[in-house]
């Protein structure tokens, strides 16, 4: 892996106290930046919190509770983070799950929760955080990226909620990208298929068969999905492709998105 030094600057994770958010809250550590990370399970933030102290003893690290859905709590983190780190650099996106639902059983509640976590997970953190990084770009990087679905450009019938708020957030955040861009932010995505994370091993429990494993589980699974690399994706592979968009690395790249399903997209 290509090596950057992060050192001075700050990156902010939603959703960073498990799966893609936590591996990711690693990867910037290890680069030597100063990472905030936030959830709403406090004994998951935690328990996170504690193993990235025991793997990073003198990290500079700020972990707080807070639902991205409530404007006062993320804009009390915003504020957290000013307090503490005095910036940030680079704001992750990382927050929702997926809805199994068709457009027949879908209700106009769950509707509306879909579209409200989908859409404010990252309004209203993009919007608590943007004073900062507008700051930022003007001293040479102010990135944004976002954890979306490959259900944004190829949606699944028996994901309809999901699938028509991912592609929305697309939109949104291209839309970012085109005006944010004169201030020298840049705003991107990946798009992930199938990756481990607490929700699989949930659905693992209840539908393995008996004396199944979770390799042999997982392999049946990603038959049945179609995924060319035949397995899921694994958090750390998510979060490489996030560290390259947040970082300078990806210095020239806004507006745009990485792929990581697997092989599943079947756009060109």
């Amino acid at each position: 892996m290509i090596q950057i030094d992060l050192t001075g600057q700050v990156a902010v994770v939603t959703g960073g106290s498990s799966g893609i958010g936590l591996a990711t809250a690693e990867l910037f550590l290890r680069a030597g930046a100063s990472v905030a990370i936030c959830g709403r399970d406090t004994d998951r933030l935690a328990s996170a919190e504690a193993a990235l102290r025991k793997q990073f003893p003198q990290a500079q690290l700020l972990a707080a509770r807070c639902n991205v859905l409530d404007a006062d709590e993320v804009t009390q983190f915003a504020n957290d983070v000013q307090q503490r780190f005095g910036r940030t650099d680079m704001l992750v996106n990382n927050a929702g799950q997926g809805r199994v639902s068709t457009f027949a059983d879908t209700s106009d509640e769950a509707w509306r929760e879909e579209l409200d976590l989908k859409y404010f997970s990252v309004i209203r953190p993009t919007r608590a955080f943007l004073p900062m990084l507008t700051q930022a770009a003007q001293q040479g990087n102010g990135s944004i990226v976002c954890v979306n679905s490959l259900l944004a450009l190829q949606p699944e019938p028996h994901m309809v909620a999901t699938s028509s708020a991912r592609a929305g957030v697309q939109n949104l955040i291209k839309s970012l990208a085109v005006e944010f861009a004169p201030q020298g932010i840049r705003v991107n995505s990946i798009l992930i298929g199938l990756v481990e994370s607490g929700q699989w091993r949930r659905r693992y429990q209840t539908q393995a068969q008996p004396g199944q494993s979770w390799e042999d589980w997982t392999r049946e699974l990603a038959r049945k999905k179609n995924i060319p690399l035949g397995r899921l994706g694994l958090p750390e592979e998510a979060a490489q492709a996030l560290f390259y968009l947040a970082t300078p690395l990806s210095s020239y790249t806004t507006g745009s998105h990485i792929d990581v399903s697997g092989g599943v997209a079947r756009h060109v």
